[in-house]
C-alpha cells in the first residue's frame, strides 16, 4: 500500500507541475493589462491575482473553442457565464489555499524538491534533477522559480487537506448491489404492433365542421414558426478562392513547412522499462524469451502503467547510439536485448515498425494547392474585416456594402430549423437568435474564415394559416388522429382478452418474443416505450398498451430475471460502482467543504479589475 500510495503522489505532482506550466504558458504574451492591476480580489487574506484570473479565462476560451470547433469570443463568454464560472473555480482553490494558511497547513522544502526531481523536463543529461533545465523551462514560460515553488507548496496543501477531509469515505456495499440489482434485471416478453392493417374498415370522411375543429384545437401542430427576416453582406473564402493561384514558391515553402509529414525515416513505436542493473534486466529478458512472463507483466510488477513506460514513435537519430541499434536491429514487433541508458539497463518493447517515407512535391501538388488557395483566401476574406468595421461605423449600410466591396449582399427568412446558406453556421445562426430590430450591424467572423455583417428587418410571429390554405395537411393529420383513437380502442378490447387469457395468436396478432432483455437494451425499429413499460410491470403475466406514432404496442410479460450479484462481470462492475460512488460522495462532502471555507473566510472581488482583465482577452 505505501509503494501504491508513493507511486500516486507521484504522478499527482507531476501532474500539478505540468498543469502549472501549461497555465503559464497561457498567460505568457497575454498582455494588456498594465502594471497596476495586479488582484481582482480576496478570500481572506489570499489574494487572487489578475494573471490567475486571465489565464483561467483564456484557457476556458481555448476549451470551449475546440470543443465547438470554432472561436469563442469574450462577448460569448461573458454571455454565457463562463467568466463566472471561471472565478468560482479560482474563489474555490483560493478558499482552500487560505484555509491551509489559517491552519498553518504546508509541506517543507525537502518534499518539493522531492517533487520537482521527479519531473523529466527538469532533468540534465545524467537524468538527475538539473537547476539550470528547471530555470530554463520555467523562464519559457514566463514563471520566476519562487512563484512556481509557492504554486507548487499551495498545491501540495490543498491536496493534504482534501485528504483529511475526504479520506475514507465510503459508501455501504448496499448502494452498489441495490443499484446492480436495479440495473442488472433481465425480463422477457412478448409483443405485437397494433397496425391499421388490424382496422376493418376505413375512417369516416371528416365534414366541415370536424376538419374546423381539428385545426383550431391543434393550432400549435400547424401554425408556421417564428420568422426573422434578416439582411446581410458576407464574403466565405470559397466565394474569392477561383480569383487565387499560389505561385511555385508559394507551394515549395508549404511542402519545406510539411517536410516532416512528408518524408519521415525509419521508425519505431516503443515502451522502455528500466531495471536497477543489468542482472535484473538480462533475468527478465530471459524471462520473457522463455514464456515465463510477459512485458505487461513486469511493468505491473515495476507499480507502473503503460502510460508510464510509453515513448510514443521515434526515428533513429532520436536515440543514443547503442539505443538505436538494438532498437532498429528489430525489423518487425519485439523485445530488445537489454541496453544501457541513462536511466540505466533497459529493455525496449517494440510495437510497431514504421517504414520510411519520402513524398515529392508533384505527388502532393494538388493537396497543397488546394491548402495554399484556402489559406489565402481565408487571409484575403479576415483582411477586410477591418474595412467593413471601418464602413459600418462611417454609416455604410449592408446594401452599400454589397455594391462598394467585396461582400455579396442578401436576404433570408431565418427560423430555427434553417440550416441553408448563411444559416448553416452555427456563429450565424446564434447571432439571428439573439438579434434585435434596430441593432448596429458589426462585423463578425464565420468558423470557415469568412465574415458577415447582419441586420434584423422585421420578426413575423407564429400563426395559423387558414383552414383553406392547408386543407389537404389538416385533413391528414386528422386521419391519422382517427387512426389512432381507434387502434387505441381496439388495443384496450384485445388487452382485456389477453389478461383473461387469450394468446396473441388466437387474437389474430403476430407475436415477437424478447428474451433477457436489459434496461439499456433496445428492441429494434421500436420506441424506447417500450421497453420502458416491460420494466414497469410488476409481476409475469401483466399486460400494458404502449402508445406509438402509427397506432399502439401490445405487450406481456413473461418472466423477470434477477440480477445475478455472484457472477464476475457483477463483481467487476460492483466495484466499479462503489469506488464511483464513493468518488461521488467525497466530491459532493469536499465541495461542501470548499463552500463552508469560503463563507467563513469571505470573498471580495473589485468589478473594475475583473472588467480589466475581460477587456485584455481578445
Amino acid at each position: 500500500m505505501a509503494k501504491s500510495g508513493k507511486s500516486s503522489a507521484s504522478r499527482f505532482a507531476v501532474w500539478v507541475i505540468l498543469l502549472l506550466l501549461v497555465l503559464g504558458l497561457a498567460g505568457f504574451g497575454a498582455g494588456g493589462l498594465g502594471g497596476n492591476i495586479t488582484t481582482i480580489g480576496s478570500v481572506g487574506d489570499t489574494p487572487i491575482t489578475a494573471q490567475e484570473y486571465q489565464n483561467g479565462l483564456q484557457q476556458e476560451l481555448n476549451f470551449e473553442s475546440r470543443r465547438r470547433q470554432q472561436p469563442v469570443s469574450m462577448q460569448t463568454a461573458l454571455r454565457e457565464g463562463i467568466d463566472l464560472r471561471v472565478r468560482e473555480r479560482i474563489a474555490a482553490v483560493s478558499a482552500l489555499t487560505e484555509e491551509a494558511r489559517v491552519i498553518g497547513l504546508s509541506v517543507g522544502d525537502g518534499e518539493v524538491l522531492n517533487q520537482l526531481q521527479q519531473v523529466q523536463a527538469f532533468q540534465g543529461p545524467t537524468g538527475t534533477f538539473d537547476r539550470d533545465s528547471y530555470e530554463f523551462a520555467l523562464e519559457r514560460s514566463n514563471i520566476r522559480p519562487a512563484e512556481f515553488e509557492d504554486s507548487l507548496r499551495s498545491t501540495a496543501a490543498r491536496q493534504i487537506l482534501e485528504q483529511s477531509v475526504t479520506g475514507g469515505l465510503t459508501l455501504n456495499d448496499a448502494y452498489a448491489e441495490t443499484l446492480y440489482g436495479f440495473l442488472g434485471q433481465r425480463r422477457s416478453f412478448r409483443w405485437a404492433t397494433l397496425g391499421a392493417d388490424l382496422l376493418t374498415t376505413p375512417n369516416a370522411v371528416p365534414t366541415d365542421a370536424e376538419l374546423a375543429e381539428f385545426h383550431s384545437e391543434n393550432a400549435a401542430q400547424f401554425e408556421t414558426p417564428e420568422i426573422r427576416k434578416i439582411s446581410y453582406a458576407w464574403l466565405t473564402p470559397d466565394m474569392v478562392a477561383a480569383e487565387i493561384t499560389p505561385n511555385e514558391d508559394e507551394l515549395r515553402a508549404l511542402y519545406d513547412e510539411r517536410s516532416d509529414e512528408f518524408n519521415q525515416p525509419d521508425r519505431r513505436m516503443v515502451e522502455r522499462l528500466s531495471f536497477i542493473d543489468t542482472a535484473a534486466a538480462t533475468a527478465a529478458k530471459a524471462a520473457l524469451d522463455a514464456g515465463e512472463t510477459t512485458f505487461d507483466a513486469l511493468v505491473e510488477e515495476r507499480g507502473l502503467t503503460l502510460e508510464d513506460v510509453d515513448q510514443g514513435e521515434v526515428a533513429r537519430d532520436d536515440l543514443d547510439g547503442p539505443i538505436a541499434e538494438a532498437v532498429f536491429a528489430l525489423t518487425e514487433p519485439g523485445i530488445s536485448a537489454p541496453v544501457e541508458t541513462s536511466l540505466g539497463p533497459a529493455l525496449y518493447r517494440i510495437n510497431a515498425v514504421l517504414e520510411a517515407r519520402e513524398i515529392t512535391l508533384e505527388e502532393v501538388r494538388d493537396e497543397l494547392v488546394e491548402q495554399a488557395t484556402a489559406d489565402q483566401a481565408r487571409r484575403a476574406v479576415l483582411d477586410q474585416m477591418n474595412d467593413v468595421d471601418d464602413l459600418l461605423a462611417g454609416g455604410a449600410s449592408l446594401e452599400e456594402l454589397g455594391k462598394d466591396t467585396d461582400l455579396v449582399f442578401a436576404q433570408i427568412d431565418f427560423f430555427d430549423e434553417e440550416r441553408s446558406g448563411i444559416a448553416g453556421y452555427d456563429n450565424f445562426r446564434e447571432e439571428a437568435a439573439l438579434m434585435n430590430e434596430g441593432d448596429f450591424p458589426e462585423a463578425r467572423e464565420l468558423s470557415d474564415g469568412g465574415i458577415f455583417a447582419a441586420r434584423l428587418d422585421e420578426i413575423v410571429a407564429p400563426a395559423l394559416p387558414p383552414l383553406e390554405d392547408i386543407r389537404e395537411e389538416v385533413a391528414a393529420a386528422w386521419d391519422a388522429a382517427q387512426t389512432k383513437r381507434r387502434l387505441t380502442e381496439l388495443g384496450d378490447a384485445l388487452k382485456a382478452k389477453l389478461d383473461a387469457g387469450e394468446t396473441m395468436e388466437a387474437l389474430s396478432l403476430e407475436g415477437r418474443t424478447e428474451t433477457d432483455r436489459g434496461r439499456t437494451d433496445f428492441v429494434e425499429n421500436m420506441p424506447v416505450a417500450l421497453l420502458v413499460t416491460a420494466f414497469d410491470l410488476e409481476a409475469a403475466g401483466e399486460t400494458a398498451l404502449v402508445p406509438s406514432d402509427e397506432g399502439a404496442i401490445l405487450v406481456k410479460l413473461l418472466d423477470i430475471s434477477d440480477a445475478d450479484l455472484e457472477a464476475e462481470d457483477a463483481q467487476a462492475f460492483l466495484s466499479q460502482l462503489s469506488q464511483q460512488g464513493s468518488a461521488g460522495l467525497a466530491a459532493d462532502v469536499f465541495e461542501l467543504f470548499g463552500q463552508s471555507v469560503l463563507s467563513r473566510h469571505g470573498l471580495s472581488l473589485d468589478q473594475v479589475s475583473i472588467n480589466a482583465v475581460n477587456a485584455s482577452i481578445h
